[in-house]
């Protein structure tokens, strides 16, 4: 296991977001290194998918630190939105999904494109596999960049236990750590619900966490 401190890239951007460090993995560090490289992008259009609690958040609002932008959820897109982006060059659209307003994402796309802006859409997804009605959208997204984040490594899942723990005030053994690792689902939502359970567990039995628990933890 590399030294986590070199895994760690500190972002202390106060209340916007869950949790003050980004960590910097194989998972991610394709997506975080294309971020950093705007505006040499290959096209305007960027979408960068993955599951629930793996980042996407946590990337397009460092984006939006260093390069200026605004960003709206997707389910919230209105006729308002479009008209505040023309003083905008960055736009980002949170959390896609098959609800949105297709006429209005369309137009959003049209508005991008003949103004030369950037859009960066997440999505849990990859965009081009969300079963859109209009054919005309179906189309214009061929024409986004598609970015994915990986399922996380080891050295990322130690990070997130640990640090997340450590958060809330939990001592968890290294050796634990190891376990839970080799045994855990490579997902960052079971990853987070462990997390979760574990402090449930420590709150309710207000004891420290040992291998039984864990267990159980990990069963249930």
């Amino acid at each position: 296991m590399k030294d986590l401190n070199q895994e760690i890239i500190k972002f202390d951007y106060g209340k916007n977001f869950r949790y003050e460090d980004f960590y910097l993995s194989k998972s991610n560090e394709h997506i975080f290194n294309l971020l950093n490289n705007w505006p040499k992008w290959e096209k305007n259009f960027l979408n960068i998918s993955g599951e629930k609690f793996s980042g996407k958040t946590h990337l397009v609002n460092i984006f939006i630190k260093r390069f200026k932008g605004i960003k709206i959820e997707a389910d919230t897109l209105n006729d308002n939105f479009l008209k505040e982006i023309k003083i905008y060059q960055n736009i980002i659209l949170e959390n896609l999904t098959k609800n949105v307003n297709e006429k209005l994402f369309y137009s959003l796309i049209n508005i991008i494109e003949q103004d030369n802006k950037h859009l960066i859409v997440t999505s849990s997804y990859p965009i081009v596999e969300i079963d859109f009605r209009l054919e005309d959208l179906k189309s214009r997204t061929t024409n986004f960049l598609l970015q994915s984040i990986e399922k996380p490594d080891d050295e990322l899942i130690y990070a997130l236990i640990l640090k997340n723990l450590s958060d809330r005030q939990i001592s968890l053994d290294k050796k634990l750590i190891n376990y839970t690792i080799k045994r855990i689902e490579r997902s960052y939502s079971k990853i987070f619900d462990f997390i979760y359970k574990i402090d449930e567990v420590s709150l309710k039995k207000k004891k420290s966490i040992d291998l039984k628990l864990i267990k159980d933890v990990l069963g249930g």
